[in-house]
């Protein structure tokens, strides 16, 4: 019997033999995961997963080996993310059900968090959501930048470096290119803080995330793994601010 591992490396070089052959709009591994994740939405049971277990398999590493590269791409503008690893910035393909009403075992996307401590620390970083349109999180693929429910020590803290530097966070965001996040604001503004009106919008967000879509055209090229670092590198100063409010928080509860 062929040895697993040989059994992967065999049809990885397959695949890719196959996409060298002919003219695609992705590059090539590219096109190889969103083709998976597309037959993966339409056939989201476990039956149709083990029957392309060995496909996934050459999926996922194609996958790590951008994510090793994007890793390397922003410790280079971002010392904080020295160190890390795949596994520190990745998430398994299986879902959690327990307490969902949607039952399907498995993610149909790929989504890597870059940050400083890995993806549990609680701190800003790098996001990169691969999807299609119409899966799970229905918008497709997207770049983002801050962090998501943050714990309301961090959540305080945040909001009183907005009190002092509102002006500065803006400024941060504009040189980002992305855009705010408001999808989960509230209706009004927390009270307790003095900011000018202009500004209130930015306290009245449960978590600081910017993001960026993007669709199939930004894989076509093979540096997409480049430019995506390049797109995170402009927002390393919206981290940086974010990061300063969530450490002093931190040293604070210790």
């Amino acid at each position: 019997e062929v040895p697993r591992l040989q059994r992967v490396n065999s049809l990885c070089l397959l695949t890719a033999s196959r996409n060298s052959e002919k003219a695609t709009e992705l590059s090539d591994d590219m096109k190889e995961i969103l083709d998976f994740l597309s037959e993966l939405h339409d056939n989201n049971n476990r039956e149709w997963f083990e029957a392309n277990k060995e496909r996934y398999r050459c999926v996922l590493k194609q996958h790590q080996t951008n994510v090793e590269r994007l890793i390397e791409l922003i410790a280079a503008f971002d010392s904080s993310i020295e160190g890390l690893k795949v596994a520190d910035c990745t998430y398994r393909i299986y879902r959690d059900t327990r307490f969902s009403k949607d039952k399907t075992p498995y993610k149909d996307f790929m989504s890597t968090f870059i940050v400083r401590g890995g993806k549990r620390s609680g701190y800003g970083g790098y996001y990169l959501h691969i999807s299609l349109k119409g899966h799970t999180w229905g918008e497709g693929s997207f770049l983002a930048a801050g962090n998501v429910c943050p714990e309301p020590y961090i959540l305080q803290s945040l909001r009183e470096e907005i009190e002092d530097n509102a002006a500065l966070m803006v400024e941060n965001i504009e040189r980002s290119g992305f855009t705010m996040e408001c999808s989960n604001a509230l209706k009004r503004t927390p009270r307790g803080f003095n900011v000018a009106p202009e500004y209130e919008y930015l306290l009245r967000q449960r978590e600081l995330c910017l993001s960026k879509s993007i669709d199939d055209t930004w894989f076509m090229q093979d540096d997409w793994v480049e430019r995506t670092a390049a797109m995170f590198e402009r927002c390393k100063p919206f981290i940086e601010q974010m990061n300063r409010a969530i450490e002093y928080a931190k040293e604070e509860m210790a």
